[in-house]
């Protein structure tokens, strides 16, 4: 907007400052409501990748009881992995079996 006396339109001044305060004030309203609403989507946003993330957690935690039922079951066949390396170590002609 061109200033009076700027070598713009002469404007006279209780125009000139009714005018840009409605504008400025519009624009406050404006600015405001978009930040509100930007405000608005970040939280819904923030919840949501916090729900997955507590959800991923628990699927975590379920898996990780799975293998742990799963080694229970098998017996002491993976939970004790010094056994088999004790094997390996051995050449192929040596062993006992």
């Amino acid at each position: 907007m061109a200033a009076p006396g700027s070598g713009g339109i002469p404007i006279k001044a209780d125009q000139d400052s009714d005018g840009s305060a409605q504008s400025t004030a519009d624009m406050t309203a404006f600015v405001q409501n978009l930040l509100m609403q930007m405000q608005t989507r970040f939280q819904s946003m923030s919840e949501n990748i916090i729900s997955k993330i507590d959800e991923m957690g628990a699927r975590i935690d379920e898996l990780e009881q799975s293998i742990n039922d799963l080694k229970v079951e098998m017996g002491t066949e993976g939970v004790t992995p010094t056994k088999p390396k004790d094997e390996e170590s051995k050449p192929a002609g040596s062993s006992a079996e």
